[in-house]
């Protein structure tokens, strides 16, 4: 389900008032945590947290008119899901939250490469999500991205 708000607030206005709440409390932990020299802005019909071209003039590969992406959150027809790009392309990113999340939540962990999927609204690891916010800068994140693009080609 893309939205096609073209604000945050605009975006968040739209939910129904249960996801309203909990997307709410996801933005508000995205922003305390993310380290400077990230922006949000819609990205993808969702929340979206980016590299500005301010920083990155090259933008997301695929679209460089985009910034560069690096953490979205969506209210989904089943779900509220996070994306975030470095959890795909860090193994021990990876490696890491997985053996963190059991001990911040109750229900398994539904995930696929870059896409956590919480179908229990009530149960959603806030500080786990922030802690993992805090993990990687603006710096290693366009770092991290630049190594993977080059070894692709």
């Amino acid at each position: 389900m893309q939205s096609k708000a073209l604000s945050p607030e605009e975006y968040l206005s739209e939910l129904p008032q249960d996801r309203k709440v909990v997307m709410e409390q996801l933005r508000k932990v995205s922003v305390e945590n993310l380290p400077s020299g990230f922006k949000e802005v819609m990205s993808y019909g969702m929340l979206g947290y980016v590299v500005p071209h301010e920083i990155y003039p090259n933008g997301y590969h695929c679209s460089p008119q985009l910034p560069l992406p690096f953490f979205n959150i969506a209210s989904q027809k089943n779900s509220i899901n996070l994306y975030h790009m470095m959890i795909y392309s860090d193994k021990k990113l990876y490696d890491w939250f997985v053996e963190e999340y059991p001990k911040h939540c109750k229900s398994k962990l539904d995930m696929g490469k870059s896409c956590v999927r919480f179908k229990k609204l009530d149960d959603i690891p806030y500080k786990l999500i922030g802690e993992l916010l805090t993990k990687v800068s603006v710096e290693q994140w366009v770092e991290r991205y630049e190594s993977v693009l080059n070894s692709e080609k």
